[in-house]
C-alpha cells in the first residue's frame, strides 16, 4: 500500500496542518509508504522562518524535519500554489520536489490511497 497525503491547510492556526503531519509520521512508523503533496495554503507550512509562538502555537518545524527520519522521502510542493503566494522552492524549509499540474495528475495514479487534509 502506498499513501499520498495532500496538505492544503495553512499553519500554524489550523490544527489540520499539524494533524496531517502527525498522520503521515504515524503511517510511516507502521511501514506504510507515504508521500506528501503540499498545495494551496499548505505550501505555507514549508516556509522558512515561521514564528508560531506569536499565535501561542507549537512550531511544525520539528515535525517537518522528522519526515526523513521516518522514511518519508516523497515530499512534493505544487509549483502553481507556490507562485500564487509569491514563494519559490528556495524558500522551503525542506528539500522538496516542485511539481506542476500535469505531474500531479500522474502522481495520483501511483498511490493506492489519497487523503486530502
Amino acid at each position: 500500500m502506498k499513501s499520498l497525503l495532500i496538505i492544503t491547510r495553512r499553519p500554524p492556526a489550523h490544527l489540520a496542518a499539524r494533524e496531517a503531519l502527525d498522520m503521515a509520521l504515524a503511517a510511516a512508523a507502521f511501514g506504510v509508504q507515504t508521500g506528501l503533496l503540499f498545495m494551496d495554503d499548505g505550501v505555507l507550512q514549508l516556509s522558512k522562518g515561521q514564528d508560531a509562538g506569536v499565535l501561542q502555537q507549537k512550531s511544525l518545524t520539528a515535525n517537518l524535519e522528522a519526515l526523513d527520519m521516518y522514511g518519508i522521502e516523497d515530499v512534493m510542493v505544487c509549483q502553481h500554489s507556490l507562485r500564487e503566494r509569491g514563494l519559490n522552492v528556495n524558500q522551503c524549509l525542506l528539500a522538496v520536489n516542485c511539481v506542476d499540474s500535469a505531474q500531479i495528475a500522474t502522481l495520483l495514479e501511483h498511490y493506492s490511497e489519497v487523503v486530502s487534509l
